[in-house]
């Protein structure tokens, strides 16, 4: 079946190059089982699992001081292999060798520091904590196993007390025996008996050497002789029930670690079933962080799926891996491949110089269409794909002397069985379509399959010399035309894609660089027709146009660039403006409130020092009322002195803007203004508190929104709105409040009153002691707003009211 023509575009040296990101069998093992895939959310859920992978590694590589949450880097190498232990869990009765259980629980150990690591970091890793759920949590089993199996695959002497009593006793034991030998060497040390004057082991028994014919001097068993047959080996008759002893020792020293593998094998069996998720967990762990290493390495990105109905076929910088592997070895670089491809245009033709990537340009968008539905990221800046059910590609020479296929014959059988198995879910790849026949027969047939792929819908790229497809490309809607780039100057191919026009042949000067004489190419220079001069003079001057045309939009691009850049230059001085404009505004605002505090302390020096207490307290409280009135106006002032002079030389006021009814900010105008009309061009009458004034235009520094704008004000800096500028009524009651509450509720109706244009207003102050009504009558004595005042009617309260009358109305 060729639904992926995996041999053809090299998936398998793909997953080999995968395969070295993953250290271990575990891993290796998936990733020779990676396959093409045309499940959409499962696809999707693999790309998003890879991407956050990726962002892991590259945040364990380059850890983040701010960071709460240290990221540790998962490592895999020398991972034990439990292929063969993890079965014989799931066979009742079976036993694990000491090794065996060895590396199971290392692994387990490594498994459950795995999960503590990614639940540590799950909630910044969200996916990845999701896969730790599966790793079992196997602490405890490790902790009481741990230390019982040597290195070596022996149990320790702690892996029982009664191994740890057979071990004692068989030292002992074995300490007599020697003991016993040792007496029996010195005894026959001068009788000539002896071989040699040490103790060795034979048959799993303490002998002594003895010369060859001298045994029968000596009682004892005879348990071999040497290889020249010149020493027995005897056991003395004295040690032999010292060796019956140590046999016995030694079986039950056998019985008594069997019996720990066997409780040891049962202990980790009553755990299979999450023993078998860890492993195969820990086997996808692997695998996508071995995939996700190969992402970072390889610049790789996660690919989009389109939508069936908008359907997109888009790549950018995309680079082959295979070819960028072995480019790396040699310290060089891929040129990358752009293209794009959707609904409206699904046939890209490629042509171009020899040599110049045309084949790879196809290999590469036909490998990385299935890196991208096998979960893989793909080397590239960015990438989007349908949804491909099959990839169906002739690339290469398919003759075959065995089945008498020429090469025209193999490439037409391999086409006929892509159109029969071609849809409208395909993606067709044609290498050098209409080869090895006649160029014009070719060029026919292959216009003829390229018209069948685009009736089924298929996405198709193809690559081909023929006149007659490049001309078909460049007349025929919903087929790009795309060329590979050829430097005239060195007669070397750029191996640069270009789509909107054919590629040059460049054929005769491919020749000419590969040292093709000159009379030859004179001599097939002459003999080509005409037309065919004209066409190739026709396809250099349009590359060289291209190539000026990309050259201009490149500089373009890069002005655009250095605009922005400039913009952001701008905004960046005008934010540093502002902040110093701001300070400064606050250092204002500091400088009054200092002369308020110290207005206020000969306000309480005053007080201290006035020998009629209540006359200082009245003239402490009016001198007060003045302090905060001054200082209410005098940062007024500074704040819009500070505003305007920021703001005067970088908002322009568009002259349509100031209309009837608009608020306007004028300069050596504190408050406000509302125009009224317009008296000409240039002049204007606006109205300013109880102020009309006619004014230039020029006098308008800006025009105000109607309601003030919600901002950050500086330190000690508060904004709260005034009345209305028309009070409603003339009456304030300050009876129950404090004289100093009072007068100033008092001060600010007098303004509002002032600015409404109000003649008269009556003041609620009831009788009391008196306090009240003393403390309003020497603020209205002082205050620059009252004309006069007196004590209101006995129909409008009498002693208990005073009658205001303001000036100006």
């Amino acid at each position: 079946m060729i639904q992926w023509s995996t041999a053809l575009l090299e998936y398998d040296a793909l997953k080999r190059l995968i395969e070295r990101y993953t250290p271990s069998a575990l891993g290796q093992a998936g990733a020779r089982k990676i396959e093409p895939s045309t499940d959409r959310s499962e696809l999707e859920s693999r790309h998003a699992e890879v991407a956050e992978a990726m962002e892991y590694l590259r945040a364990a590589a380059n850890p983040q001081p701010t960071s709460h949450t240290a990221v540790i880097r998962l490592r895999f190498a020398e991972m034990p292999d439990p292929a063969e232990s993890v079965p014989k869990l799931r066979i009742e009765g079976a036993g694990l060798e000491a090794t065996e259980i060895l590396k199971l629980t290392e692994m387990l150990d490594r498994a459950s520091d795995m999960r503590a690591i990614l639940q540590s970091a799950r909630e910044r890793f969200p996916l990845l904590g999701a896969k730790s759920d599966q790793l079992g949590d196997f602490r405890h089993i490790v902790r009481d196993l741990a230390g019982k199996i040597l290195p070596d695959g022996t149990l320790a002497d702690n892996a029982s007390l009664a191994l740890a009593r057979l071990r004692r006793d068989i030292e002992k034991q074995k300490q007599h025996i020697h003991d016993s030998l040792e007496r029996f060497l010195r005894r026959h040390h001068e009788d000539g008996v002896l071989r040699e004057d040490f103790v060795t082991i034979r048959n799993e028994r303490f002998v002594v050497p003895i010369v060859a014919g001298q045994q029968r001097k000596i009682d004892g068993v005879i348990h071999g002789a040497s290889g020249s047959g010149h020493t027995m080996f005897v056991e003395p008759l004295e040690t032999i029930e010292l060796n019956n002893e140590l046999v016995r020792l030694d079986e039950e020293e056998m019985r008594e670690v069997h019996r720990i593998l066997r409780e040891m094998t049962d202990r980790l069996r009553a755990q299979a079933a999450p023993i078998a998720r860890t492993v195969a967990m820990l086997g996808e762990l692997e695998l996508l962080f071995g995939i996700a290493q190969f992402g970072v390495e390889f610049g790789c990105v996660a690919p989009r799926f389109s939508a069936d109905g908008t359907r997109r076929l888009d790549l950018r910088s995309a680079r082959h891996p295979l070819l960028e592997d072995v480019l790396r070895r040699r310290h060089a670089a891929v040129v990358p491949v752009s293209l794009s491809l959707d609904e409206g245009h699904r046939t890209l033709l490629v042509s171009g110089p020899n040599t110049g990537g045309k084949t790879v340009t196809l290999k590469t968008v036909g490998l990385l269409a299935l890196m991208a539905q096998s979960g893989l990221p793909v080397p590239c800046e960015a990438a989007e794909f349908p949804l491909f059910e099959k990839v169906l590609a002739d690339i290469g020479d398919n003759q075959s002397i065995q089945e008498s296929l020429s090469t025209f014959s193999a490439h037409i059988t391999r086409v006929r069985e892509m159109v029969e198995a071609a849809d409208g879910a395909s993606l067709v790849l044609l290498d050098e379509l209409g080869r090895a026949t006649d160029p014009e027969e070719g060029g026919a047939l292959g216009v003829a399959i390229l018209e069948r792929f685009a009736r089924l819908g298929a996405f198709t790229l193809a690559s081909t010399h023929l006149v007659a497809l490049k001309v078909y490309g460049a007349s025929t809607e919903g087929v790009v035309n795309g060329g590979m780039g050829f430097d005239e100057n060195s007669l070397q191919p750029t191996y640069i894609l270009r789509l909107g026009a054919p590629g040059k042949s460049a054929g005769l000067d491919i020749a000419k660089r590969l040292g093709m004489s000159e009379e030859l190419l004179q001599r097939a220079r002459a003999a080509m027709k005409s037309s065919d001069r004209d066409i190739a003079a026709f396809l250099a001057q349009l590359h060289e146009r291209i190539d000026k045309a990309q050259a201009l939009e490149q500089e373009l691009e890069q002005a655009r660039a250095a605009l922005v850049e400039r913009e952001r230059a701008l905004a960046k001085e005008w934010a540093a403006k502002e902040t110093a404009e701001l300070k400064e505004l606050e250092r204002r605002a500091e400088l009054v409130l200092s002369q308020f505090e110290g207005q206020a302390r000969e306000v309480i020096e005053t007080i201290q020092a006035g020998a009629d207490q209540r006359k200082a307290t009245d003239r402490a409280q009016r001198r007060v009322l003045q302090a905060k009135r001054e200082l209410r106006e005098q940062m007024e002032v500074n704040t819009i002195s500070t505003l305007n002079e920021a703001r005067q030389g970088d908002l322009e006021t568009p002259t349509s803007r100031i209309v009837e009814g608009a608020r306007v900010r004028l300069k050596g105008v504190r408050e406000p203004a509302r125009v009224r009309r317009k008296l000409g061009k240039d002049i204007i009458e606006v109205e300013a508190g109880f102020l009309k004034l006619q004014v230039p235009i020029d006098d308008v520094l800006e025009v105000l929104p109607d309601a003030p704008e919600s901002s950050k004000l500086p330190k000690n800096v508060s904004y709260r709105a005034s009345s209305d500028l028309y009070v409603i009524s003339r009456e304030l009651n300050v009876i129950g409040k404090h004289a100093e509450e009072a007068c100033e509720e008092v001060d600010k109706f007098l303004d509002s009153a002032v600015m409404g244009s109000v003649s008269r207003v009556r003041i609620v102050h009831g009788h009391g002691m008196g306090v009240l009504k003393r403390a309003i009558s020497e603020l209205l004595a002082v205050h620059p707003h009252v004309e006069k005042f007196h004590e209101a009617p006995q129909n409008e309260g009498g002693s208990g009211a005073t009658i205001v009358e303001l000036k100006g109305a």
